[in-house]
């Protein structure tokens, strides 16, 4: 908080200025911006190459495994019905060849517990599913 001296008779008579002095942080921002305007074609690449035609087929994409877990507890791959002791099983077979290495995204009602979702991530994991995506509704 500033303070200004009066040029009354009361030689020692200090009032309060309230004011905002935002001049030194406009300055950072300026520097800021500038530096950020030269650094940012630096860090492109302007190298121009001719790149050659890929003669490979563009791998095809794998179906997500789905994994829902709806409010009664009921648990599905898909839209096949599980129960959770066969659900990592269910899982490899629906995920191909390499089962471990694919994604496999977690579907569960708003309303269902930490725990029962947390049995069915730790099911998936026990099996060697590391790579577990949790699905969630966008607004």
């Amino acid at each position: 908080m500033g303070a200004s001296l009066s040029a009354r008779n009361d030689a020692w008579n200090v009032r309060q200025n309230a004011d905002i002095n935002v001049t030194p942080f406009v300055d950072v921002m300026l520097v800021l911006l500038i530096i950020f305007m030269v650094a940012l074609p630096v860090s492109t690449v302007s190298v121009k190459v001719d790149l050659p035609q890929a003669q490979a087929s563009p791998t095809p994409a794998q179906t997500p495994v789905i994994v829902t877990l709806t409010l009664a507890g009921r648990v599905y791959v898909g839209e096949r019905p599980v129960d959770l002791e066969s659900l990592p099983a269910v899982v490899a077979a629906s995920a191909g060849p390499h089962p471990t290495d694919q994604r496999i995204y977690l579907r569960a009602d708003e309303g269902v517990s930490y725990g029962a979702l947390m049995r069915v991530m730790n099911r998936l994991r026990a099996r060697g599913f590391e790579k577990v995506g949790l699905v969630g509704d966008e607004l």
